[in-house]
């Protein structure tokens, strides 16, 4: 069977989970990507790397032009956020199982969700455009302090939070600075403790696979700053979650939902990225959970259904620390990449940046210089082995 996969840069989320998962099914697998030579690189070790076919992936025409004129494709499936809609309307057609456009374009496009959600009854968040250029003063209303962040952004690129209009006008100048086409999302700061709910559909079933508490640094900026796997929420917040998934239309494949409960017990969303956990956490779910999970997404897109039971053992937990650059500059020290078992805690550290690579401070997860990461049945010793390895580590950033 073949399986077409969409994607721009190369991530280890498809690396390192789908793609060995696609080998394992015996599938076929054509990457098509706009950035060729970075993804003949990532998989130049495969002994039998996909292949890797030019095609500009953010132009749906585009990808099935490509797809027509190449080989009948089983399934179409892509990881990124940018990229769903394309996927979808792809699969769609080609007449294959994959997730409703709209939907996917609401969890996109932050300002739609929002006017969806509100329409639907099931949560209004005060938000507002600010088109490229736009003056700030032109808005009405602003609940100050409130978000500023690109409405079709991913992760914590260029959000923040403003306290007044001058802020608001300069931080948005120094987004389209870098960005002059991005359309910006002024919207209500949500207050609350920050979680996720990772789910699995199939079009006709939906599962609860997981569920994360984030902990991320101080405003103005938003970056996680550690993940701890805590299995399930209570069912009224979960429930709430599901509920406004719903409303979007958001239900087939991989989903990763970011959320806030605030002290009334509200569960309201921040953002919804419909495609698999990153930051290496869609991975750890493979070992916390002890099922194929890669696997399942990708024959959900081949037409089959979930299992009633995905058995998924609950014995395990755990706690992922990112270590964060605080300043600009090369990295000239740094520890070696592990994988070690500590006091029967499965412990590894992975790098994001390389010694010698020069960068500057972007206040985002871009900062990240890599994540310890511990599995293991003892919340508390995972957190100890982790915050161990941090103070006895050395990172060293040079001017």
């Amino acid at each position: 069977m073949r399986l077409y996969l969409l994607a721009l840069n190369p991530t280890d989320s498809v690396t390192e989970g789908f793609l060995p998962a696609a080998a394992r099914l015996g599938l076929e697998v054509i990457v098509l990507t706009n950035s060729v030579d970075a993804h003949r690189e990532a998989y130049k070790d495969f002994p039998h790397p996909p292949e890797i076919r030019n095609c500009s992936v953010r132009d749906f025409r585009a990808v099935i032009g490509e797809i027509s004129r190449h080989h009948k494709p089983d399934a179409i499936f892509t990881n990124s956020d940018h990229l769903q809609a394309q996927a979808a309307l792809a699969a769609q057609y080609f007449g294959l199982p994959g997730k409703d456009w709209q939907a996917a374009y609401r969890a996109k496009n932050k300002a739609e969700a929002r006017r969806w959600l509100s329409a639907a009854g099931v949560d209004t968040v005060w938000a507002a455009e600010l088109a490229p250029g736009q003056d700030a003063s032109t808005l009405t209303d602003i609940p100050f302090p409130c978000v500023v962040k690109p409405r079709e952004g991913v992760a914590s690129e260029d959000v923040a939070l403003v306290d007044d209009l001058a802020g608001l006008t300069q931080f948005a100048a120094g987004v389209w600075e870098r960005r002059p086409d991005d359309t910006l999302l002024v919207e209500e700061f949500l207050t609350g403790e920050l979680h996720t709910l990772e789910t699995l559909g199939d079009g006709a079933t939906r599962q609860v696979v997981g569920a994360f508490r984030t902990a991320i640094s101080e405003p103005p900026a938003f970056i996680e700053l550690s993940l701890e796997f805590v299995g399930a929420h209570p069912p009224a917040i979960t429930d709430q979650v599901l509920a406004q998934l719903d409303a979007l239309g958001v239900g087939f494949g991989a989903c990763h939902t970011e959320f806030v409960v605030q002290a009334d017990g509200r569960a309201r969303l921040i953002e919804v990225n419909y495609r698999s956990i990153g930051d290496r956490l869609d991975l750890a779910l493979v070992d916390i959970l002890g099922i194929p999970y890669f696997e399942h997404v990708l024959r959900i897109h081949l037409g089959e259904p979930l299992p009633a039971d995905l058995g998924a053992r609950a014995d395990r937990a755990s706690y992922s620390l990112y270590i964060c650059a605080d300043r600009a500059g090369t990295l000239t020290a740094a520890p070696e990449p592990f994988d070690r078992v500590v006091d029967g805690i499965a412990l590894s550290y992975q790098t994001f940046r390389e010694v010698g690579a020069t960068h500057p401070l972007y206040n985002t997860n871009r900062d990240y210089l890599g994540v310890i990461q511990g599995i293991g049945p003892d919340r508390a010793a995972l957190r100890r082995i982790a915050e161990e390895f941090v103070a006895e580590s050395v990172w060293t950033i040079e001017p």
